[in-house]
């Protein structure tokens, strides 16, 4: 079905109730990479039993944190095979420290959908409250899908972040591991692209490739850890966009540049002689 963005824009999707534990949320940390070393009391807290420090980028898997079925692209007027799509961006806002349970809602909206000829961008805006109403984060996200654009839509402007003209203020080296993808997937992403060598040859890739939103977690972990010690608390927001692809047991060259009060972040792939892994990289403190 050709993409109908009279149909689609404004339309809201069906409201999402959902529940996470101190469980979820270890597990979540395990696959962005945290606690690799069990004799680190930082890293540990990341996977307390009880009460574990909570990244934001939690948000963007806890609503469908026990989904086993792959996610398909099928809203009032749109409908897009799964293998034609790739992440396009994620900004999470969080509006307090997340609980490391609890109970909540997400509301969602298709605020846009861009046409940029060879592709269509749909952007989504959820908003995620508690069983009580407060708002505990806002999400703003957008997914590419390759051969969709030509509806006549607006092609839609984009945000770069720029850089300082200088060296970054903080370089690091993360590695991901060989299983992440799979390690990941159990957060409740079981799209086949990252599991399924033959799905992803399909799509174009030489083997299955790492979670857009896996990579954008792991850089929000070793940014956290590396310039705010840790302190979970302290990030009011994180976006990013996805500049390529990442394949699991690459590692990740991040650069980070401190700049009016944010960190400005850039992640490449450092075997692939630094191929874009993610870019307009900012994390917001209060």
């Amino acid at each position: 079905m050709p993409i109908d963005p009279a149909v689609a824009v404004g339309a809201e999707l069906p409201e999402v109730s959902f529940e996470w534990s101190a469980s979820d949320v270890a597990l979540y940390h395990l696959a962005v990479g945290a606690a690799a070393d069990p004799m680190d009391a930082a890293g540990l807290a990341y996977v307390d039993d009880v009460s574990p420090k909570v990244l934001p980028s939690f948000a963007t898997v806890a609503a469908s944190f026990h989904a086993i079925e792959p996610p398909r692209v099928s809203f009032p007027g749109i409908d897009v095979d799964l293998a034609k799509v790739v992440h396009g961006s994620q900004q999470v806002t969080a509006h307090g420290p997340l609980p490391a349970s609890g109970k909540a809602t997400t509301r969602t909206t298709i605020a846009e959908v861009q046409d940029k000829g060879s592709a269509a961008v749909i952007i989504q805006e959820k908003t995620t409250v508690d069983d009580t109403g407060n708002t505990l984060w806002t999400e703003r996200s957008s997914i590419f899908a390759k051969g969709e654009g030509g509806f006549g839509g607006q092609r839609g402007s984009s945000t770069k972040v720029t850089y300082p003209d200088r060296e970054p203020d903080q370089r690091l080296s993360v590695p991901t591991l060989a299983q992440q993808a799979l390690l990941y997937r159990l957060c409740g992403d079981r799209n086949p692209l990252h599991s399924d060598p033959t799905f992803a040859a399909n799509a174009g890739f030489p083997r299955p490739i790492l979670h857009g939103l896996c990579t954008y977690g792991t850089v929000c972990r070793a940014v956290v850890d590396s310039v705010l010690g840790g302190d979970v608390s302290a990030v009011t927001d994180f976006s990013a966009t996805f500049a390529g692809v990442v394949f699991p047991g690459e590692t990740l060259d991040i650069q980070i540049w401190e700049s009016d009060g944010r960190f400005l972040v850039a992640a490449a792939v450092a075997d692939r002689d630094n191929a874009p892994a993610l870019g307009n990289v900012v994390l917001s403190t209060h």
